[in-house]
């Protein structure tokens, strides 16, 4: 369990203030299977000819039903609203699935449905790690995390309708609370609060309170209720199992004897035995009315992190960090090694005849194991008495005499893709190479969404030395992949600090010298779809210079700006240019907040137009809907320009000279022939190019350094003139950046030579 930012947060910001983070995360174009590895599984058993369901949740952030046959499974849905892992998830009666995640969240959605939440939970201060229900009482489900904290829920009470208005609860939807695009009933749930702002901060105050039950003082990891919900136990880093009463919350027992973090507990359904599984790679049976361990089971060599029990509670199925499933027969202590995994089991679901297996890995297998009755498969031999001693197992296998798994296939697999492992994004800052699971390499263009090249199998090191390019262009995204996937951060300001002129991104139609700023172009392109959804909604007086920011002082923050862009056109400065469509086949999906709320999650392409500044962060808004851009730093390069030593060329200038960081060299140098051959130099240098220290950059500027009109271009033109830097004939292709970062080399500021080529 790795601790990351949640979308919200700034920490790489160094304003006094931090802002709300816009992210997106970039899906596979086969978007029915998980990308990382699968934390839990919840089993639907059908009571008519539909079928069964499995549903499956992932560290990608997301849940997927599978409709299941004998032979194949089918994506019928996905869950998308938790803005992390999701860590577990249990079925509460017919149809409502409810699930944790390290966003500090519980959902709780329609599980028969096309992917609609119906609720969002939040009590938690620290990730969600584990959930608990009661088979016979679907209306209780338990909750706990890596704050120490333990809820009961009554979901009923939790998700009434309470005192909301009908305007709030449209609020809930557009803030990811309620799914869009479900034709199906969710039952009436709504979120516990009476307003839309649900925190974890204790100044708040929602109107339901679960029960707590408090006597944890570190991470809760597993959780367990008997079948009426009379009962809870609880486990974690503190190595003692905790009984409590779920209906008051207060302490029972304790209940002593494993000598490492508890990971894994079930209870019979009558609240008498209880099992435990621990990193001490020992399941202890413990009976609750004798308040003590009565059988402990030495079957693993590693951590035991999953359990699952047949209906009479007379055997397990275990699994852990060795990657094998065993069974054990509780009463005569046999134990059989059925199958080995590629990876660390994580959980368990019991199916008939057969058991799925959900490891770290982000595909799920089915196994035949006999399940109704599992005394058969001792029959074929193998088995082995369990120890009660954890060093006698490790003993056994440290000795070589490891049994041999009784199935060496699953029955059948649910497929996911090879979550992404490593990354690297190159000096274009428009790419990102990356390395899956399985070794496949591949590059993606993050100002699209897609991948552009898949390498296939190849070193990871040598792709990225083979695409390097002499180019600097500041960084205005950071990326992470604990999804799996590539997640895309945009903070401000950070995220406007990069330009690229028209002609370099192939933009046709647009003068070659115009600037295009990366941050501002990605989100145009990224909000496309909610735009023209908001545009019929609101009609013609939503222009995108139009749209006002309630509830805050626009103009008077307007002042602060350093520069405003404006196309003139609303039409024309919405348009989103080729190098920034996303693709609508496998759209991306956002994660941020606004000013209620809290974080969430949804496709650009399931934005309804609804969503507005307490779903978004303002400044993204002001972006798109204004074309505000907030002050940027380093958007400019100080140099001073001066003849090559020795050179009898005239010296052009005598102060230092500023101009933007993206400028090409081939501009310095018709700067220097429009000095040498004008009979009358020009003081300043007119449209935005270089200028004197003191010199005012004139607001209409368009362009960089230019030469008057109709004068040749600069190749045709004489004298030829080369610009050096450190003695190095620099291309006339590159940038000042790109000049300062790889060419000088120096904290100081930019020294360039120019000199007269003879002969050219």
């Amino acid at each position: 369990m790795h601790r990351v930012g949640s979308a919200g947060n700034t920490a790489s910001s160094t304003r006094p203030r931090k802002e709300k983070r816009f992210t997106y995360v970039l899906n596979y174009v086969d978007d029915t299977k998980h990308c990382a590895g699968i934390n839990c599984l919840a089993l639907w058993k059908s009571t008519s000819d539909r079928g069964d369901y499995l549903f499956t949740g992932s560290r990608d952030g997301t849940l997927k039903r599978w409709a299941l046959d004998e032979s194949t499974a089918t994506c019928s849905a996905t869950f998308e609203s938790h803005v992390d892992w999701v860590n577990d998830a249990v079925l509460a009666g017919d149809n409502t699935l409810v699930s944790c995640s390290s966003d500090t969240t519980l959902k709780t959605w329609n599980g028969l449905s096309e992917g609609a939440c119906t609720g969002t939970l939040r009590h938690h201060s620290d990730y969600v790690t584990c959930l608990a229900t009661a088979e016979n009482n679907s209306n209780v489900v338990a909750s706990g995390g890596l704050g120490g904290e333990v809820f009961i829920w009554d979901l009923e009470a939790a998700l009434a309708p309470a005192s909301k208005s009908s305007d709030q609860m449209d609020d809930d939807c557009s803030n990811g609370i309620s799914a869009s695009g479900s034709s199906l009933p969710v039952s009436g749930l709504r979120s516990i609060s009476s307003s839309n702002s649900i925190s974890t901060h204790p100044s708040q105050s929602p109107s339901y309170v679960p029960t707590a039950a408090k006597g944890h003082k570190e991470s809760v990891y597993a959780l367990a209720m008997n079948g009426s919900g009379t009962l809870l136990v609880s486990g974690g880093t503190e190595k003692v199992v905790r009984v409590w009463d779920p209906r008051s919350g207060s302490k029972t027992m304790k209940l002593k004897g494993h000598t490492d973090n508890i990971r894994a507990l079930l209870l019979d359904s009558s609240g008498r035995f209880c099992l435990s599984g621990s990193s001490d790679s020992m399941i202890r049976l413990w009976d609750l009315g004798q308040q003590r361990c009565i059988h402990s089971y030495a079957v693993h060599t590693d951590s035991v992190w999953a359990l699952a029990s047949t209906p009479t509670f007379s055997h397990v199925y275990s699994g852990g960090r060795d990657m094998s499933l065993y069974l054990t027969d509780l009463a005569t202590r046999e134990s059989l090694l059925l199958c080995t995994e590629e990876h660390p089991v994580l959980q368990l679901a019991l199916h008939d005849d057969s058991i799925w297996i959900a490891t770290t890995d982000s595909s799920v297998h089915r196994w035949p194991i006999e399940g109704r009755n599992p005394q058969k498969v001792f029959q074929r031999g193998g088995s082995f008495l369990a120890g009660n001693l954890s060093f006698s197992r490790a003993r056994v296998s440290l000795e070589g005499s490891t049994p041999t798994p009784v199935y060496k296939e699953p029955k059948f697999t649910i497929r996911g893709n090879p979550g992404i492992v490593q990354h690297e994004i190159l000096n274009n800052r428009r790419h990102v190479l990356t390395k899956d699971s399985v070794g496949s390499v591949k590059l993606w263009e993050i100002t699209r969404g897609i991948v552009v090249e898949d390498y296939g199998k190849v070193s990871f090191e040598e792709k990225k030395e083979e695409l390097f390019e002499m180019v600097s262009i500041p960084p205005w995204f950071t990326i992470d992949t604990r999804l799996g996937s590539l997640s895309v951060h945009l903070d401000t300001p950070q995220c406007f600090s990069a330009e690229m002129y028209s002609v370099d991104l192939n933009i046709s139609g647009k003068p070659e010298d115009d600037k295009v700023n990366l941050g501002r172009e990605t989100l145009k392109g990224l909000l496309a779809h909610w735009l023209t959804k908001r545009r019929q909604k609101r009609g013609p007086e939503a222009s995108a210079n139009g749209d006002m920011l309630p509830g805050r002082d626009v103009a008077a923050r307007s002042l602060s700006h350093s520069r405003i862009e404006v196309d003139g056109n609303a039409e024309n400065d919405s348009s989103v240019y080729p190098p920034f469509e996303f693709s609508t086949v496998s759209p991306p999906s956002i994660i941020t907040e606004g000013s209620q709320g809290g974080p969430w999650r949804k496709r650009i392409t399931d934005l309804d137009g609804t969503e507005d500044e307490k779903d978004f962060p303002w400044w993204c808004l002001d972006c798109v809907l204004n074309n505000r851009l907030p002050p940027r730093e380093n958007t400019k390069c100080s140099f001073y320009l001066q003849p090559c030593e020795g050179a009898t060329v005239q010296i052009l200038t005598q102060g230092k000279l500023s101009a933007p960081r993206i400028l090409r060299i081939h501009k310095v140098v018709n700067y220097v022939i429009e000095k040498m051959v004008l009979e009358k130099p020009l003081d300043n240098v007119n449209n935005e190019g270089v200028f004197p220290p003191g010199g005012h950059l004139p607001h209409s500027s368009a362009g960089d350094i230019s030469f008057r009109s109709g004068l040749k271009p600069w190749q045709k033109l004489r004298p030829s003139i080369e610009i050096l830097c450190n003695n190095q004939v620099l291309s006339p292709d590159m940038s000042l950046a790109t000049v300062r970062a790889y060419v000088w080399k120096k904290p100081e500021d930019l020294v360039l030579n120019y000199r007269v080529v003879q002969g050219k």
